[in-house]
């Protein structure tokens, strides 16, 4: 139920957004609005009215929407998409849209990309605004996933090694884990040099389409975190052997463990066997036996783990006021950056980098929405909001039915001086409603795998 509601609130909003943005523009325009809908198809008549000559709907469609204006060639664009017939309105000639001056139509077809980004941008900057700017202040390794576990494209990261500091990444200074992984998954060279003090750069050869190469580069290297414990689950062998929170340990079986990592590899390689561990409490050091439980692997490898139940203390994260300027400027720079990696994925798309699989569809958003609205009201909005810059993006591909289609219809009226003839717009359309038909299909399938395979 919390997944279906989700989906429905980032459906409904964002379309309501971007078609909002198209009304407006229309009203601004002085073009007469026949209906304004919310989802494609005809209108439910139970949650429709009328109101200054428009036609507010919801439709039996709930993939979309569309805001209908008036036109000299009234039974054209897509009448099954668009409820059928325009409603019978009395409109003067000069409320038609292609009585409107080219600049002010290409205003009106652009509005609800611009929408979709204004949305996107105003998410991203409230929440910096209301929350800060968070930041791990730690440029120091202290894990790195071993080689054969990574793609080939991935495997110099193992070059790196726990106790390496960085120092900057794409030639650009970090000062944070979270500049390192940024700069890692969305530098814009078809590189990536990973500076580190002390040792030669390592240099990844990962086009900037490749985006899970990136993200996977980016995962490939965990922050130095101090071995301290912050929670011990009872029953387990760590409460049954002395331990309590706020415990640094100092060795696992005889060997140091400067970093949480290391404990945690130490522990994990003695399922059932007795061990001590070493420490630090109170200036005082304390030797403590405790039998890991063995346990499988969660990795799914054939082997048996130790456990003991203990959690890490979460490493202190600093939070940076922003004040109203600041806040906006950071949330356009995250916008910008999730607009950029948007057009890669569709690049990669296009050049085979990216793999059709990874391509999603509602069940896939329905499915992410559910999962963000349980993280919490924060993680829902930052999912709404890189979802309008997704559909800003994708709504501006130079597909005849969608908004970057009108807009080269409209480019190519300015260039000859008159419109593209009727028929040969119908057919650019009808194509271009193939293409979206195919893409929705592929999309679709993509995530009937995904879920039989969850399942």
């Amino acid at each position: 139920m919390t997944t279906l509601l989700a989906f429905i609130i980032v459906l409904g909003v964002l379309v309501f957004v971007h078609e909002l943005g198209h009304f407006l523009a229309a009203k601004w325009a002085g073009i007469h609005v026949h209906r304004f809908s919310i989802g494609l198809g005809a209108p439910i008549k139970a949650l429709t009215f009328t109101r200054g000559g428009t036609e507010y709907s919801v439709s039996w469609i709930p993939l979309g929407g569309y805001v209908r204006m008036a036109s000299r060639e009234e039974q054209g664009g897509h009448p099954a998409l668009e409820g059928g017939a325009a409603p019978p309105t009395d409109v003067p000639p000069e409320a038609v849209f292609e009585a409107a001056p080219i600049w002010k139509r290409v205003v009106v077809i652009l509005a609800g990309v611009v929408m979709n980004v204004l949305f996107a941008w105003g998410i991203f900057s409230a929440l910096l605004l209301w929350q800060g700017k968070a930041l791990l202040p730690v440029r120091t390794i202290g894990a790195v996933l071993p080689a054969d576990s990574l793609l080939a494209a991935v495997r110099p990261m193992a070059q790196l090694a726990p106790g390496d500091s960085v120092i900057a990444v794409g030639g650009v200074p970090v000062a944070s884990w979270e500049d390192i992984t940024r700069g890692i998954a969305t530098a814009p060279a078809d590189s990536v040099v990973i500076e580190v003090a002390g040792k030669p750069p390592v240099v990844l050869f990962i086009h900037r389409d490749q985006l899970d190469e990136r993200l996977q580069a980016s995962m490939a290297i965990r922050p130095f975190i101090n071995p301290v414990i912050g929670m011990v689950v009872p029953g387990r062998p760590a409460a049954a052997g002395g331990l309590e929170r706020g415990d640094t340990i100092v060795s696992v079986a005889g060997q140091r463990t400067p970093e949480w990592n290391d404990v945690l590899a130490r522990i994990s390689a003695r399922p059932g066997e007795p061990i001590e561990l070493v420490v630090a409490r109170q200036g005082q050091r304390l030797a403590l036996e405790v039998t890991p439980s063995s346990e499988p692997d969660p990795t799914g490898g054939p082997t048996r783990v130790g456990r003991v139940g203990i959690g890490v203390e979460t490493p202190r994260v600093l939070s940076h006021p922003l004040g109203l300027g600041a806040a906006l400027g950071e949330g356009w720079k995250q916008t910008a950056d999730a607009s950029t990696q948007v057009l890669r994925a569709v690049r990669g798309l296009a050049t085979g980098r990216v793999s059709t699989r990874e391509l999603g569809g509602p069940i896939q958003i329905g499915q992410l929405a559910g999962e963000t609205a349980r993280m919490g009201f924060e993680a829902f909005l930052l999912f709404m909001a890189i979802i309008s810059v997704n559909l800003a993006v994708m709504n501006m591909l130079p597909i005849p039915i969608l908004d970057g289609g009108q807009f080269l219809f409209l480019m190519g009226e300015a260039v000859m001086g008159r419109p593209l003839s009727v028929k040969l717009r119908e057919r650019f359309s009808l194509l271009g409603l193939v293409l979206i038909l195919m893409l929705m299909g592929l999309a679709f399938s993509n995530d009937i795998r995904r879920l039989l395979g969850w399942l």
